[in-house]
């Protein structure tokens, strides 16, 4: 359908899992995108892959907590493709553990890749957004974000700081045409969700089971993540900013 022809995206995070779905669809939709990861092999793969189905796409390896990185890819971004309309603040990791053994580099980590990264990304981005008429940032959040779960302190308090920057953004963005709303996943088959059982020391089978405990009695693909991307990202979404669009299969009701 070609819902975002013309656009030009970052997508942070994009090698695997929520990240990937999403710039295998906004290829599919006719945006040109910017995958940014540490992981190269994989990002290079998801890069093979859209270029194989006739999409246009660059992958750039970089560390979202370091400023010069994100600068960085931002500026490569726009010397490939002209432009910048769109940018997915997917990034993120999870450390599953209560206040007390939570040691104080993991609590640094954790909001350095989930917060800061999107504090990062979007300082760069924002000038190419307002040059280029008006934008769209997502950001990922999680509904963890919007209230409180067991043994995931930092976590918790990393997607809570997404979701409340994202209203402070939108409201800062606004005059600039540049629409600023954030995800707020359930429970999605990624490669972080099933690392969480071995980090609790569950059997994975026993704890996808308990991911799936919801009324639509199953746990998300990350493309029905992507989709809700792009929806944010697309025209269709034109008057929507601020916004925490949850997506848990209702496991929030």
């Amino acid at each position: 359908m070609n819902i975002l022809a013309d656009k030009v995206a970052i997508i942070t995070g994009g090698a695997s899992g929520i990240g990937r779905a999403t710039a295998l669809l906004f290829a599919q939709e006719g945006a040109a995108v910017a995958i940014m990861d540490i992981d190269d092999d994989q990002g290079q793969a998801t890069i093979g892959e859209i270029e194989a189905n006739g999409g246009k796409a660059i992958f750039i390896h970089g560390n979202v907590a370091q400023a010069v990185d994100c600068h960085n890819v931002v500026e490569k971004t726009v010397a490939a493709f002209g432009r910048l309309d769109i940018l997915f603040n997917n990034a993120g990791i999870v450390r599953r553990a209560n206040v007390v053994d939570t040691t104080e580099a993991e609590w640094d980590k954790v909001m350095a890749v989930n917060v800061k990264s999107i504090f990062l990304m979007s300082k760069y981005a924002i000038p190419y957004m307002e040059k280029a008429g008006g934008g769209s940032i997502i950001n990922a959040s999680s509904g963890w974000g919007l209230r409180g779960g067991p043994l995931a302190v930092s976590y918790c308090a990393s997607k809570g700081a997404v979701t409340n920057l994202t209203r402070a953004m939108a409201i800062d963005l606004g005059s600039h045409n540049i629409r600023v709303n954030c995800v707020c996943p359930g429970d999605t088959d990624t490669p972080m969700l099933r690392d969480e059982a071995r980090q609790l020391g569950q059997s994975e089978e026993a704890f996808m089971a308990a991911a799936a405990a919801r009324p639509l009695q199953r746990y998300a693909l990350p493309m029905e993540i992507a989709q809700a991307v792009l929806y944010l990202a697309s025209d269709a979404a034109s008057y929507i900013t601020g916004s925490a669009l949850v997506i848990d299969g209702g496991g929030s009701a």
